[in-house]
């Protein structure tokens, strides 16, 4: 049975979702990308596309925060020449128009949008091929209406070409470089700019740098007409919804060589009663040199039909892409909601924060992060499953900024080689977590050998990477023996906590032990004799002082101010309990039992909510500058209380760990974005996001606006509530040596059944819950414990049948 709301439902195989009204509470997104080249996708085709570096090399525009929503796009406008109605075959702009018919799909790297209007049902699909930089709207227009038609089709699209950052700030010079002109043998535009500002920095330096680019604007009809200059093509006191080219039919044929550029291009056609035209509209970007390798110049006659061959071949290839990517793991569960979005949208989202990190999305602008190294070490968690040789070259590109010290950037931009050192306590720690993840998944211990420079001298083995990391964060303790908290810790509102240099993080202390813990094994495998006995004695030494100086009596408090005293105690009249310290003294097995039941059991009577758990409670309501910019967000929203995903989403490991099925279970339901955007009476219209991807956040009941989600897509969550399912609820935990099953399912499930594959081999497991006989079988036979060594089985399959 599909999965509905107010707006859309998900396909029976939730491979899609679609939208079928199109005024949803706020834009709903979607990516479509390859190694170098992505974009967003609305559904109503607004986003924008960037080649490699969102902010430094950006291709098309797209206007934040502006009215009306979602401008500009990638559109596609069909005109009736005898009547001169028009309008917009992705609804938007002309949304002012009563269509007969909408419907948006968006699956995985693509975008599929529906409309029926004025006797022409029109479809386009965008999506970028998996080998080439270029986009594709591919289109096909119907007759309804039983009459011939003559119509003009004008496809365009507002460019931007080069640093966005300073597209912001400052346009009205930037643009004295452009330079587009016709291409009579392409049929296309090609644009390109004589400029690029490639800052380190916001900077009035001017580095003479050109844009090494060129732009491929076409598509596979008989071009008519075409315009470059924006004014001219949309008009004095004008908008996208009304281009007067569109409106009197009359291109400008403008070549610019300064000014706004556009990429307009009309064509005009004749359909004849109840018959389909397809078509297709490319923008490629390739070297300035090269030859595009997809620009489908539409002569000579009959070529039309080969070109929608060959970008349907693209197309098929893309489908197939996504098919062998979710066929890593599938499960068949009582759950339906679990099942969508274990099987497609929770893996999906994963490889979308791969890729994009926290860098370009509708709430991330691209301007600003670049790729932070603790995003970098946690989201291979989504896609090491699947794609270990990419996650490998990952892991070695961003060990490029690490310093000597063990030290790192706290995040990155790869066009530039250049980032910012905040100082950040954790930072560096994301990198031994993310190596040992690696290996767990692949057992590829030949990459601690691979040689990397550091960012400011000389180079060391990438397992000397791991070692600085850790040695730098246990050389940065304080007083007490704990990491110091510095500018923050993963949360990045707790900035003046430690800003002199005294304050000290609970939850950093934690998250140190258990780093340490999961990097004892590699160097034992390293016979690193010194940094195991280092790192063991310290381990234990963080057990003892949380312990003693941490604890306050029903729960574990947060950090220590620079001053010494302490926050998120119960004598607070705000920030009492914070979550995280809670959930990581569980994770990294510092907490003994009785302190782990009492500290989840606070959690639970103070932080959960109908949406999940709180971050803290109660939420600030006054300025504490000895704290930070947690006290000066809104209550209830963020950091400052909200049901922040990433934090919720440990909260359910450590229950697991700690064997609290049912409620673990209950909070990861609650989770699940098919869930928490119906768990107001307003459903979708409160949670305002995507209903198919985890949000950062979700508003709690300190604030008003309670169940309002916001920062969807790019969020840390996707990958934790991925593997939390998949590695603690199903029960595959991957490990240096093989795979221990040990599923951890709620007590209504009364079975599952699941594919995961895992080096080289397909692991079947079938489990069955309320037996009276509890056992494994591997192949048909009985097993003790609970751990596949993969070695011992032959064939590419293993059936595993577990009950419990």
């Amino acid at each position: 049975m599909a999965i509905a709301n107010q707006y859309g439902y998900y396909t029976e195989d939730y491979r899609e979702f679609v939208i079928t009204n199109p005024r949803t509470p706020r834009p709903w997104f979607n990516y479509m990308w390859n190694s170098q080249y992505a974009g967003l996708i609305s559904h109503t085709g607004g986003g924008f596309s960037f080649l490699e570096s969102p902010r430094d090399n950006r291709i098309s525009r797209m206007r934040y925060n502006c009215l009306p929503w979602d401008r500009p796009g990638r559109y596609v406008m069909v005109k009736d020449s005898a009547t001169g109605k028009y309008w917009s075959l992705s609804w938007a702009p002309t949304i002012d128009l009563n269509y007969d018919f909408y419907e948006c799909r968006h699956g995985q790297g693509y975008t599929k949008i529906t409309t029926e209007i004025n006797g022409i049902r029109g479809e386009i699909t965008y999506f970028v091929p998996t080998d080439t930089n270029a986009e594709v709207w591919r289109v096909k227009l119907t007759e309804l209406s039983g009459q011939a038609r003559d119509l003009e089709i004008y496809s365009f699209l507002e460019l931007l070409m080069g640093n966005a950052l300073n597209d912001q700030i400052n346009q009205p010079n930037d643009k004295h470089f452009t330079d587009i002109h016709f291409d009579q043998d392409l049929q296309a535009l090609v644009a390109t700019r004589r400029y690029w500002v490639l800052n380190k920095g916001v900077s009035v330096k001017q580095p003479n740098i050109d844009w090494k680019y060129q732009i491929y604007f076409s598509q596979s009809l008989p071009i008519s007409g075409f315009d470059s200059s924006l004014d001219t093509f949309i008009g004095r006191w004008r908008s996208e919804a009304n281009p007067v080219a569109v409106e009197t039919g009359v291109m400008q044929n403008t070549e610019i060589t300064a000014g706004d550029p556009v990429v307009a291009l009309q064509s005009k056609i004749s359909l004849a009663a109840n018959s389909s035209v397809d078509f297709a509209v490319t923008l490629e970007i390739a070297p300035k040199g090269e030859s595009p390798a997809l620009t489908p110049s539409p002569s000579p006659a009959g070529e039309g039909s080969k070109i929608i061959e060959i970008v349907d071949n693209y197309f098929s290839n893309l489908r197939q892409k996504w098919d062998q990517h979710l066929s890593c793991v599938q499960v068949h569960t009582p759950d339906e909601a679990f099942n969508a979005m274990i099987n497609v949208w929770n893996q999906y989202q994963a490889a979308v924060t791969f890729d994009m990190a926290r860098n370009s999305g509708y709430y991330h602008g691209g301007l600003l992060f670049g790729t932070g190294m603790r995003d970098r070490f946690q989201d291979i968690l989504g896609v090491v499953m699947v794609d270990p040789a990419r996650v490998r070259e990952r892991l070695i590109k961003a060990l490029n900024f690490q310093f000597k010290d063990g030290s790192t950037l706290h995040n990155y931009f790869v066009l530039t080689n250049t980032g910012e050192r905040t100082n950040h306590s954790d930072t560096p720690l994301w990198i031994p977590f993310g190596i040992v993840e690696y290996l767990k998944e692949t057992g590829d211990f030949s990459i601690l050998e691979e040689v990397v420079p550091y960012h400011d001298e000389t180079s060391g083995t990438v397992y000397e990477h791991l070692v600085r990391a850790l040695d730098f964060a246990i050389a940065n303790t304080g007083e007490r023996g704990m990491p110091r908290i510095f500018t923050g810790d993963w949360n990045d509102t707790l900035d003046h906590v430690g800003a002199q240099g005294k304050g000290e993080t609970t939850w950093g202390a934690f998250f140190l032990g258990y780093v340490l813990k999961k990097s004892l094994p590699v160097c034992e495998q390293q016979g690193d004799r010194a940094a195991l006995d280092r790192f063991q004695k310290f381990y234990e030494h963080l057990r003892q002082v949380t312990n003693d100086v941490c604890w306050d009596g029903e729960w574990y408090l947060r950090a220590f101010r620079d001053n010494g005293e302490p926050i998120g105690v119960s004598s607070a009249t705000q920030g009492k309990i914070f979550l995280n310290a809670q959930s990581w003294a569980v994770i990294s097995e510092l907490a003994p039992s009785d302190r782990a039941d009492r500290c989840l059991a606070s959690s639970r009577e103070y932080l959960a909510t109908p949406f999940g758990m709180q971050i803290v409670a109660p939420s600030f309501t006054e300025i504490d500058d000895t704290v930070g910019l947690i006290s000066r967000c809104v209550p209830g929203k963020k950091e400052n209380g909200a049901v922040f995903n990433h934090a919720s989403s440990w909260f359910v490991l450590a229950s697991l760990l700690n064997g609290d099925t049912e409620f673990a279970w209950e909070i990861y339901r609650r989770m699940m974005p098919i869930n928490s955007s119906q768990a107001t009476e307003a459903k979708c219209d409160r949670f305002e996001t995507e209903p198919y991807v985890y949000p950062e956040y979700v508003t709690s009941p300190d604030h008003e606006t309670q169940g309002q989600a916001s920062h969807s897509w790019l969020t840390g969550t996707a990958v934790w509530m991925l593997r939390i399912g998949i590695d603690y609820i199903l029960g595959f935990q991957p490990t240096f040596t093989g795979m221990i099953i040990d599923p951890k399912i709620p007590s209504e499930w009364s079975g599952f059944t699941a594919e995961r594959k895992f080096r080289g081999k397909t692991l079947s497991l079938t489990v069955t819950n309320h037996s009276a006989v509890k056992q494994m079988l591997v192949n048909g036979q009985v097993v003790e414990g609970n751990f596949i060594d993969l070695a011992k089985y032959d064939g590419d399959e293993i059936a595993i049948t577990v009950t419990l």
